[in-house]
């Protein structure tokens, strides 16, 4: 929420919230940041307040099924309808790379917004001539989002920024690789092997899709579940997130551990 981007709303309302919670804010705070994007953007609009970066968990499946379709490239969009979530560009790459695969392109928009966005979005689709290759599905959640993961082959993150992006880590949980935009502080899935990293304009997306049909799809998403399975596991998240609360209890060196918490975050080293 202390994040900003070129679309931001009520960029004054928010400014004044800030420094209601700068004059209320115990002496002992902490901010948890969720990455160290998140911690370099938000950290100086609360001034004295010191941050710790410790990423969110994600709830790992003791096993995936995957339904296969070869005439198919099944892309999956999961999260909130918002333009800071840069969808627009989605379906404007969409339609660049349509006809241009070996398989036919098919995206699935799941999630809700207002419904003012919802039916731009809806016009959006229909103006590019995709109502044959884009579905909107409206909110899902439990098993119906489970079986999203299981049936697409590929997930796409567009937004324009984000503090973590929890549908990156749940899509690698459910072996699905992925594609994010640099707006996400998921550059680390092309070094494991398992995503692209990309700016998120339509040539950029319409590049990366192109590029990733000629990569091993199941194997990435076999690393991308070890990689969330090793790092991300939801009690390593808590033991972490136990740490900082007996550090404010037991320890007025806070400071000492924020410098090691956000460090091992950057260098990409937890």
């Amino acid at each position: 929420m202390l994040q900003r981007w070129e679309g931001t709303r009520h960029r004054k309302l928010k400014r004044v919230w800030e420094t209601i919670c700068q004059f209320g804010m115990p002496r002992k705070t902490v901010l948890h940041a969720t990455s160290a994007e998140e911690a370099n953007e938000s950290a100086h609009r609360l001034s004295g307040c010191k941050t710790l970066v410790v990423p969110n968990g994600v709830e790992i499946p003791q096993e995936v099924i995957h339904s296969r379709n070869e005439d198919q490239l099944r892309i999956l969009y999961l999260g909130r309808l918002h333009p800071k979530k840069g969808i627009e560009n989605l379906l404007e790459a969409l339609r660049k790379v349509n006809g241009r695969l070996r398989m036919n392109p098919y995206l699935t928009i799941a999630g809700a917004g207002e419904r003012c966005y919802t039916e731009t979005l809806h016009t959006r689709i229909r103006d590019l001539g995709l109502t044959q290759h884009v579905k909107m599905t409206g909110h899902v959640e439990g098993p119906a989002k489970t079986r999203m993961f299981e049936n697409a082959d590929l997930v796409i993150v567009p937004s324009h920024t984000e503090n973590f992006g929890l549908v990156v880590a749940e899509a690698l949980a459910h072996g699905v690789p992925v594609i994010t935009s640099r707006g996400t502080p998921w550059n680390r899935v092309e070094d494991i092997g398992c995503g692209l990293w990309v700016d998120n304009d339509p040539d950029s997306l319409a590049e990366a899709i192109e590029r990733i049909c000629s990569m091993p799809l199941q194997e990435m998403g076999l690393r991308g579940r070890e990689w969330m399975r090793r790092e991300f596991g939801w009690d390593l998240a808590a033991s972490k997130m136990v740490e900082v609360y007996r550090n404010l209890l037991t320890t007025p060196r806070i400071m000492e551990y924020e410098s090691i918490a956000v460090s091992r975050v950057v260098d990409g080293k937890r």
